[in-house]
């Protein structure tokens, strides 16, 4: 029985380090449809602290082909937390077109992905950016988390939820 068990043990193991080997970067990018491209640009570099590291398009008929859009051809601007070439990449694209859905006022309004979380040395910079930009501060001032750090609680310009984490 033992041996069994070892044999099953060893053999999902295997199995589960064989898939998670198959990823070539540990980062994770996020492609996000915005309704001003600007307006998120600006957000993300000036009050969060993003840098652009790049464009790129796909055009019309690429991305019907690719199953992307029907009849709209992408431009997407890439921000990185850190430019470095395995950090995570926020990609942005805009489609010239108005949200079919209301704004969130909760993580609870709506199910899939309904929040991003930003891990940072220090809280008080992004704090003090998002005010200069009157962005709301959902959580009020920083919560303080168990551990110590610091915890905020914003929106994007489309109502995208950030959690910002970081040292008090």
């Amino acid at each position: 029985m033992k041996k069994l068990f070892l044999f099953i043990f060893v053999f999902f193991t295997v199995l589960t380090l064989s898939a998670q080997n198959n990823f070539r970067n540990p980062a994770i990018s996020i492609g996000v449809v915005v309704e001003d491209l600007q307006k998120s640009i600006t957000f993300y570099t000036q009050v969060i602290g993003m840098t652009k590291t790049g464009e790129f398009s796909v055009p019309v008929e690429q991305c019907k082909e690719m199953g992307l859009t029907d009849s709209y051809q992408l431009d997407v601007t890439i921000l990185k937390p850190i430019d470095s070439e395995t950090s995570s990449e926020w990609k942005l694209m805009s489609l010239g077109t108005k949200p079919q859905h209301p704004k969130q006022k909760y993580m609870s309004d709506d199910t899939g992905i309904q929040y991003v979380t930003l891990f940072v040395k220090e809280i008080q910079p992004i704090l003090d950016r998002a005010k200069s930009h009157n962005v709301k501060i959902l959580s009020g001032q920083p919560s303080v988390l168990g551990d110590g750090k610091k915890f905020l609680l914003l929106q994007d310009p489309d109502g995208n939820f950030l959690e910002i984490i970081g040292q008090k």
